[in-house]
């Protein structure tokens, strides 16, 4: 059996530009045949709808939608906006995370009440209530992809409340598995990817540290790139993953299994 999503109907959140996991993923989605939907972080002067839009045109998302996860009417337009054309989901790919930068730095103890709570909002708690919006479209043999890191489990210098945040939201993969598989076999995984220079990751002390430390110790040399990590997702979302569910697969060019 080869990879084919020819006529899966999937969506995708997160991606900001061209150096995004989620656009990686996106391209190789499109590439097995996947049909898309984008969704895009809306802000006051449109810029970043009209990034994603010029980004994403090559892979002609039939669905194109504001989504901030933490307006919950806004949410609940993504998906009865799938449901009107749709009518039915594939697939959800969730690559939402966000912390602000002070948090990202120095002392974990120094995180504010306010940053814990948001970063756990966005980064790990909304994957929660899109699989709740999702549940009555999921197909049979759906399935939902999102993005984690080694620091859910690995004290990361300056990678701080992310990893709570990352450590949450691989519980709530495996929750997630355990509500959805019974009814519909929908599967839900994470991806444990290595450290990809990203607009994202950008905010992490010590970020290009982190990356030359995986180029000299990980077990292939080197770290991962976007489409690897796109590539491993396609993987999941396809019938030839039919049995995997509740898991974190690392992609990481073997660094999670040395001593660092």
């Amino acid at each position: 059996m080869l990879l084919d999503l020819t006529g899966k109907k999937i969506l995708v959140t997160g991606i900001a530009n061209n150096r995004s996991i989620a656009w990686g993923i996106a391209q190789q989605l499109k590439a097995a045949g996947a049909e898309l939907g984008i969704t895009y972080l809306p802000d006051d002067k449109g810029r970043f709808e009209a990034k994603v839009r010029e980004l994403t045109a090559p892979l002609e998302p039939s669905l194109f939608l504001p989504l901030n996860v933490q307006d919950a009417d806004q949410m609940a337009e993504v998906f009865g906006e799938i449901k009107e054309k749709w009518g039915v989901l594939d697939g959800l790919v969730h690559c939402l995370a966000f912390a602000g930068k002070e948090e990202l730095i120095g002392d974990y103890s120094a995180t504010t009440p306010e940053g814990f709570a948001r970063s756990l909002d966005i980064s790990a708690y909304s994957l929660a209530p899109l699989c709740a919006h999702a549940k009555p479209l999921f197909s049979e043999k759906a399935g939902v992809i999102t993005l984690s890191y080694l620091g859910a489990e690995r004290a990361i210098p300056n990678y701080n409340v992310m990893g709570v945040a990352k450590a949450a939201l691989e519980a709530s993969v495996r929750y997630l598995a355990a509500e959805l598989g019974p009814d519909k076999q929908v599967r839900v995984n994470a991806i444990s990817a290595g450290p990809i220079r990203t607009l994202a990751s950008s905010a992490i002390g010590g970020i290009l540290e982190m990356i030359h430390n995986v180029e000299e110790k990980a077990p292939l040399r080197r770290t991962v790139t976007q489409m690897e990590v796109g590539g491993t997702a396609a993987f999941l979302l396809s019938d030839l993953a039919s049995g995997i569910s509740g898991q974190t697969i690392y992609v990481d060019a073997g660094y999670c299994v040395t001593g660092m």
